[in-house]
């Protein structure tokens, strides 16, 4: 187990850094970073990889699978996941059938497993947000309402479409039903870790300074890391935890990168974007930059990037079952730009899932696999080469170009 801070020197430590960097950091934000690169960075010593990673191959194109479905899935679509060496089954999976979020997933995960033991599956569980349907969330609300945040005022703090709520994680013994949750679902033998989303809520003061003021914040942001630490404690022996933490933002110090010690992994979302007063190029190189880090680093990296555009059935194809499917010449197009983007990030442990959302009952790539996925791929011959926004990697089978500044990538399979 990797060793962890006491949660209360680590929160001091962090406002300290947070203070002393905030305007180097706002400083980098609005400006354009044209440092060239012409030579590849030394390759970094072996590092030791947790047993509870997933199956990796340079063969094909590493794919990572993000999916949720309100009912269960056909005998199809649980064919299609298990090829996959790593999926997160979302909230709102199987609930409508199964008659909870909880039992729908292992009911996934378990006819999954059936198919494919090695495919590594993570339960999914916000840190903090009260989504819908857990049943074992219901009754402990119910049981126990003043675990909800409120403000000052007694009222309830909601998310942005004025409804849900959120478990008040600085009272300790919410701490402890949250642990005790996660870890009775990962004890299932289907189950092999855990996703945690929200953090990056947790962790930028102004989400919840706002609704419930900046006392509150802090504690909710202590509760967190104690959480954290306790979960590491408890369960990081026997599961692969992974959270949707690394981001491109001004409030943190190294992209969210200094939180990773508490987990395997990062899932990257908000990828390709433009954001904070940054140009698009320079938003998406610092986000290169965290990625090509903690990848090097032996973290597992797991890229949800969007395609960014209406593909619908008319553009994509509609059978009702597995296809490999040819993309029209624009829709080949961004997907080679997505797949040149995750491929001068990659290392071992990295994954990618180009989609278009994570709902497969409306998602027009759902059991829809592309040519680029079913080509050779082979290893890395060393890192990406950066020169100003232009990056160039090659493989085995593959030579890499990609312009972020034009938003435009050329893949040469040999």
């Amino acid at each position: 187990m990797k060793s962890t801070y006491s949660h209360l020197s680590f929160f001091i430590l962090l406002l300290f850094m947070v203070s002393c960097n905030e305007e180097a950091v706002e400083e980098n934000a609005t400006t354009t970073t044209t440092t060239t690169t012409t030579t590849p960075i030394e390759n970094e010593p072996p590092v030791i990889i947790n047993p509870n990673y997933p199956e990796f191959s340079w063969d094909k194109m590493p794919l990572y699978m993000h999916v949720r479905k309100s009912a269960a899935f056909t005998a199809d679509e649980i064919q299609f996941l298990a090829d996959f060496p790593l999926i997160t089954i979302e909230k709102s999976t199987g609930y409508q059938t199964y008659g909870s979020n909880e039992n729908g997933t292992i009911e996934a995960a378990t006819a999954i497993k059936n198919l494919n033991p090695e495919a590594k599956i993570l339960y999914y569980k916000n840190a903090v947000i009260n989504w819908g349907n857990y049943e074992e969330d219901e009754a402990f609300l119910s049981a126990n309402p003043e675990a909800l945040l409120t403000n000052d005022e007694g009222e309830l703090a909601v998310m942005p479409n004025g409804v849900t709520g959120f478990f008040d994680i600085s009272q300790e013994y919410v701490r402890d039903y949250w642990l005790n949750h996660v870890n009775e679902i990962t004890n299932n033998a289907s189950i092999d870790g855990l996703f945690v989303d929200a953090n990056i809520k947790v962790l930028v003061p102004s989400f919840f300074s706002g609704r419930v003021g900046e006392e509150k914040q802090q504690q909710i942001e202590y509760g967190y890391f104690s959480m954290m630490e306790d979960l590491n404690t408890q369960m990081r022996d026997d599961n692969l935890f992974l959270a949707n933490i690394v981001r491109v933002r001004p409030d943190f110090i190294d992209s969210g990168r200094e939180f990773l010690n508490y987990f395997d992994g990062s899932y990257l979302e908000a990828f390709d974007n433009e954001n904070f007063g940054m140009t698009y190029a320079n938003y998406l190189a610092t986000g290169i930059e965290a990625f090509q880090n903690s990848a090097r680093e032996g973290k597992v990296m797991a890229m949800s990037i969007n395609f960014g555009e209406d593909i619908n059935g008319t553009a994509i194809g509609s059978g009702d079952g597995i296809e490999t499917i040819e993309l029209n010449e624009e829709l080949s197009a961004r997907l080679d730009y997505l797949l040149a983007i995750f491929l001068v990030c990659a290392e071992q442990y990295s994954y990618i899932y180009p989609h278009d959302g994570f709902n497969s009952l409306t998602s027009a790539t759902w059991l829809k696999t592309f040519s680029q996925y079913k080509k050779n791929l082979g290893a890395p011959t060393g890192n990406a080469i950066r020169d100003g926004y232009i990056y160039t990697r090659s493989f085995e089978h593959l030579d890499v170009w990609l312009d972020i500044e034009n938003q435009t990538a050329q893949l040469d399979w040999k």
